[in-house]
């Protein structure tokens, strides 16, 4: 475990001192990720989509005056859901709306701002349904993304604000993945960090280093930096990692230990390395992933642990896209793969993970998707299995069960 330690803090201490930088929020602006050293598209995009959906290549534009030429996309939709073993509070089955949001973004010249304002869900395998309302209010507001860029030029920019996190290979909400669902290895990721970021680029490696407050906790004790290198346009292999340097509460005057929904306890005191490849190349995306994460031991409250404890997992991302000339045109097959294992029990006094201390989760998500132009629908099948759980920690309406399968239904515009 000490060398694993010393391995991981030192692969964030490369990482930081590079600057590096990682899939989610290397290009919000754009569709799709540029290779390193590429100057990125015209901003044609919705924001960062890793597929197989794709944002309105004409958006609506027009000139704010002082502010700049403005680009103005975003997206309305809805999902409906069926569940065994829901979680207390969940339905069985529901219909809601999934993101009714607008993104405002100038993308070119020295001052740059990216706005994303609405309503959304997050709905993530393992985990409890948060209805729009809930989602929005508990996770990161009705602004859950808003930053400012200073770009002097096109390899070198810093941005603040609320950023996308450089960690995993997932991005945060339903439209922007292949899946509709987040999945297990994302449960352990910042999404969303109120921060500072900067960006540097030089062929073939593009680099970030952020100071933040790492699962939205409004404390910045988080260093976070990736590193990615673009071998071709076909392959990039990227390493990030961080951690919670300062391992604090966060504590506010009116509510002792104020962890809410987007700050989890022993998940905002971690520290986290991603080793992540992809491979795009029409009609495949293939990205393959390995996540460890530590949590040290701590016996003062609201912490209560006495030994630390790990998870070590492993996801695969792939999407076939049938070409235009295929028979089905349109229509895309996004599957995902992964494996998550923690460490530590019970009576050594380790914190849960995942499923109680010591326990262990797979899961399994197919997504057949449509997109005719702007719109577009889909449907999931997951599938979530667990083995060492702890009772009282684990799934379902009495945290007891060991499975649970869901299917989801989305539909919407990218306009």
């Amino acid at each position: 475990m000490t060398n694993i330690n010393s391995i991981v803090m030192s692969a964030a201490l490369v990482s930081v001192l590079l600057g590096g930088i990682c899939g989610p929020a290397w290009a919000e602006e754009t569709a799709e990720q540029p290779t390193a050293g590429e100057k990125p598209a015209a901003p044609t995009a919705l924001t960062t989509l890793t597929g197989p959906l794709t944002g309105n290549p004409n958006p609506i534009s027009f000139d704010a005056g002082p502010l700049g030429p403005v680009y103005l996309t975003g997206i309305v939709s809805g999902l409906g859901l069926w569940q065994n073993n829901p979680f207390p509070g969940d339905q069985r089955s529901l219909a809601s709306l999934s993101n009714g949001q607008f993104i405002f973004q100038k993308t070119d010249g020295l001052l740059q701002y990216y706005v994303q304002a609405g309503a959304y869900t997050i709905p993530a395998l393992g985990t409890p349904y948060f209805n729009t309302p809930k989602a929005t209010g508990d996770f990161f507001s009705a602004l859950p993304v808003a930053n400012l860029k200073l770009a002097p030029t096109d390899a070198l920019s810093i941005q603040g604000g609320k950023l996308p996190t450089l960690i995993g290979a997932e991005y945060t909400f339903t439209f922007q993945n292949m899946n509709i669902e987040r999945g297990l290895l994302w449960n352990q990721e910042p999404a969303v960090s109120r921060g500072a970021q900067l960006n540097y680029s030089v062929d073939p490696l593009a680099f970030s280093f952020s100071w933040n407050d790492g699962f939205y906790s409004n404390r910045f004790t988080w260093l976070t930096g990736s590193l990615a290198y673009t071998l071709n346009k076909e392959n990039t292999f990227t390493i990030a990692a961080g951690g919670n340097f300062a391992h604090s509460t966060k504590v506010t005057t009116t509510t002792p230990f104020n962890l809410t929904t987007a700050t989890p306890l022993f998940q905002n005191n971690e520290t986290i390395l991603n080793v992540i490849y992809t491979y795009n190349s029409a009609p495949w995306t293939i990205t393959p992933y390995f996540q460890y994460t530590n949590v040290p031991g701590n016996s003062s409250p609201p912490f209560n642990t006495f030994s630390s404890a790990s998870t070590y997992g492993g996801a695969i991302l792939v999407n076939y896209s049938f070409p235009d000339d295929s028979p089905l045109p349109g229509f895309s097959l996004p599957l995902r793969f992964e494996y998550i294992s923690s460490t530590g029990s019970l009576a050594s006094g380790a914190p849960s993970l995942i499923y109680g201390p010591g326990s262990s989760a797979w899961s399994i998500t197919l997504t057949p998707t449509y997109q005719y132009g702007i719109y577009f629908a889909r449907a999931e099948f997951s599938h979530v299995g667990t083995s060492s759980t702890t009772p009282g920690f684990a799934l379902g309406p009495t945290f007891g069960n060991t499975t649970q399968t869901r299917f989801l239904f989305e539909t919407g515009v990218l306009f």
